[in-house]
């Protein structure tokens, strides 16, 4: 049967009792969706013979991305049947292809990434074609004992493959799209990855451009930042109330100038610095889905957290000489060095030490990404 495919359709789209059903779609000939029990899968028809290829699982793949797909396939078959269709290459090919390529749009930062995590992780012998996403994933998955070394090489083989799949050298991609936070749970952002991550929030509009450049900038949780209120900044200071912090006592940290210019350009929106889309009264939501929007283009970013930043945000801290005492009071955490007989007795603010440390953080930024 005939459908105008839309990702609303592909949604509302039945699966079958039993068996399977094939929509094809009016917009791309040859193109459709087939419905089983359990799974909808794009598929494409082709040849004299009516030959049936599947493409792609969605929602694993998109429809705007299998669309594309189906139309680079029908164009190299048809170049085959013409004799004209491009020889199989090896994987090595692809990866030099590749790499070549990077060189000349990337910095040589990344370059150099690319090249040592698929040289040292993805040695595949043979066409490129035979190469197996369960080949892929054997490998991403042994690393998980280096999160940090799974995630980047996880970045390098898909962004590979992705521009396999765009140049035409393969049909689809093998590496599949792994949810946030699946790959690490004690993720760490690059210098590379937070330099990236800072300057999309520099582009990107308000609410949720400023949001992340104070996720990055002052290290707190995000219910937090999403909840400011002008009230609470006092001088040059946030005092959170007690009662609204996690561990439900006053937290007070220092703004640096480069936070107090992000609030100061923020619109007058009341109270609230980032309330809601739909009242003023309510605090920001649509976290997931200003996320997704925020990330889709950051190819060289392994997938993270929100939480992932106040993670880095402390070993940056750490990096750059602040003692693990002042980065503990910065984060407002009630355990750790300070904490109980200890941070009884000892009522110090760390005030100036905070503030000194939170200077030479915003310099660290600064330097970060001017190179």
């Amino acid at each position: 049967m005939k459908l105008r495919l839309t990702d609303m359709a592909i949604k509302k789209l039945p699966h079958p009792a039993q068996g399977q059903v094939t929509h094809w779609d009016e917009l791309t000939p040859g193109f459709g969706l087939r419905c089983s029990t359990k799974s909808k899968s794009f598929v494409v028809m082709y040849g004299e013979r009516r030959k049936l290829k599947t493409i792609g699982r969605y929602p694993d793949m998109s429809l705007s991305d299998a669309r594309a797909q189906a139309k680079r396939f029908f164009v190299l078959h048809q170049e085959g049947a013409h004799g004209e269709h491009q020889h199989a290459i090896s994987f090595d090919e692809a990866k030099d292809r590749f790499l070549e390529d990077c060189r000349n749009k990337n910095k040589p930062r990344t370059v150099a990434d690319y090249t040592r995590h698929l040289d040292k992780h993805f040695q595949f012998s043979g066409n490129l074609e035979d190469v197996s996403r369960q080949q892929v994933m054997k490998v991403v998955s042994s690393l998980s004992n280096t999160p940090s070394e799974q995630s980047h090489a996880y970045v390098a083989i898909r962004t590979m493959m992705n521009w396999c799949v765009r140049h035409g050298l393969v049909e689809q991609s093998i590496v599949p799209q792994i949810k946030q936070g699946s790959i690490a749970r004690n993720r760490v952002l690059s210098e590379g990855e937070l330099r990236d991550v800072f300057l999309r929030s520099q582009e990107t509009p308000f609410p949720f451009g400023p949001i992340m450049q104070l996720l990055i900038l002052t290290g707190q949780r995000r219910s937090e930042v999403g909840s400011l209120r002008r009230t609470w900044i006092i001088d040059d200071c946030v005092v959170f109330p007690a009662g609204f912090t996690k561990n439900k006592r006053e937290h007070r940290f220092p703004l640096t100038g480069r936070s107090q210019e992000i609030i100061e350009g923020l619109p007058d929106t009341g109270d609230l610095l980032f309330p809601a889309a739909t009242n003023n009264e309510k605090t920001f939501s649509g976290w997931a889905w200003h996320k997704a929007q925020f990330d889709d283009d950051l190819e060289d970013v392994a997938p993270y957290t929100l939480h992932d930043l106040r993670r880095t945000f402390a070993t940056v801290h750490a990096k750059i000489g602040t003692p693990i005492h002042v980065t503990e009071k910065l984060l407002n955490h009630v355990t750790g060095t300070i904490s109980g007989v200890a941070a009884v007795y000892n009522q110090h603010t760390y005030a100036e030490e905070m503030r000194e440390a939170m200077a030479r953080f915003d310099e660290y930024i600064v330097k970060l990404i001017e190179t």
